[in-house]
């Protein structure tokens, strides 16, 4: 694909100066077409229309661990799968396909020697930002499909529609639709408003790693009631001054990042050991001049943590 933009430069930028990774791409979505069947059929025809293949939700890119690329190739044909339609940019129509059942997909004779399957968080951090926003949306979207093809009402068989954004319960007793699933998830830094800020580590975090607090919204809970049940939860702080930072897609697999930030009111940090390993009061001084080893690092370049860590730092300076 051809650079549109360079990745926003992050930190010290604002709440409101760039988008987070993954999200403000200008892409229209062109959400009436999708019930247009021939429009698609048309689209996916055209000679100008690109595929952006997925393959056990990993995306198809070249290039190496300092500058990797989407690799788009034409559509049309069959490809033994039905293609999602993902919407139109710079007029030109986008769709994937999720090429799992295929026992070597990197070799389909329209991919190979063109590029490799991989794992959107080991590349998405140096991609060119609308490349890596359209891997993560067609991550996001064939996730979803490949784990709704059946009905969640009656258990019948639920197939695709409207460009892969609904699937329909093939019952005629129940024809249920389906629509994609996002989870909302709150992300908090946590701060004491006298330059120290909670981090904690979960198991599953690569070696090192430590980020803010972060947890999914339950049912019938507004977005502040779960910043605070989340920091009481996870590390006995009760919390007041919660604001709003932004918002970041995660499609790993299927996330809504909710950022905020909250000013403790209590301060004796009681780790619950089953959501994290440990958790800690960091002094921004720290923060601003450690090296990042085995032993200690900030989370993902590309996540909205990430940023919330980096823009508090800065707030300092």
């Amino acid at each position: 694909m051809h650079d549109r933009s360079s990745p926003p430069d992050r930190p010290n930028a604002g709440p409101n100066a760039a988008p987070n990774a993954y999200a403000g791409i200008p892409l229209d979505r062109a959400a009436v077409r999708r019930k247009d069947k021939d429009w698609l059929k048309d689209a996916w025809a055209s000679p100008d229309a690109r595929l952006l293949p997925v393959a056990k939700s990993r995306n198809f890119v070249t290039g190496d661990a300092d500058s990797a690329h989407a690799v788009a190739v034409a559509c049309g044909g069959d490809w033994g799968v039905e293609p999602v339609f993902l919407g139109l940019l710079d007029g030109v129509p986008h769709f994937t396909v999720d090429l799992t059942g295929l026992e070597a997909p990197e070799e389909h004779p329209a991919l190979a020697g063109l590029g490799r399957f991989e794992d959107l968080r080991a590349v998405g951090p140096v991609m060119e930002a609308t490349e890596a926003g359209l891997c993560a949306y067609a991550r996001g979207i064939t996730w979803w499909n490949a784990r709704h093809r059946f009905c969640g009402v009656c258990g019948s068989v639920a197939a695709g529609a409207e460009g892969g954004h609904v699937r329909v319960c093939t019952n005629p007793d129940c024809a249920t639709h389906h629509f994609p699933r996002t989870d909302p998830a709150v992300i908090m830094l946590v701060h004491d408003g006298a330059g120290r800020m909670v981090l904690g580590r979960n198991s599953r975090f690569p070696p090192g790693m430590h980020s803010v607090l972060a947890g999914f919204v339950e049912p019938g809970e507004s977005l502040e009631d779960s910043v605070r049940r989340e920091v009481l939860e996870e590390v006995g702080l009760e919390v007041t001054d919660i604001r709003y930072h932004s918002s970041q897609p995660w499609p790993f697999p299927s996330s809504l990042m909710l950022g905020f930030s909250a000013r403790a009111v209590t301060l004796d940090i009681q780790t619950d050991l089953e959501e994290l390993e440990t958790a800690h009061w960091f002094d921004r001084e720290f923060l601003r001049t450690f090296t990042p080893s085995e032993e200690f690092r900030l989370a993902r370049p590309d996540s909205i943590a990430r940023r919330l860590i980096d823009e508090w730092i800065a707030e300092g300076e």
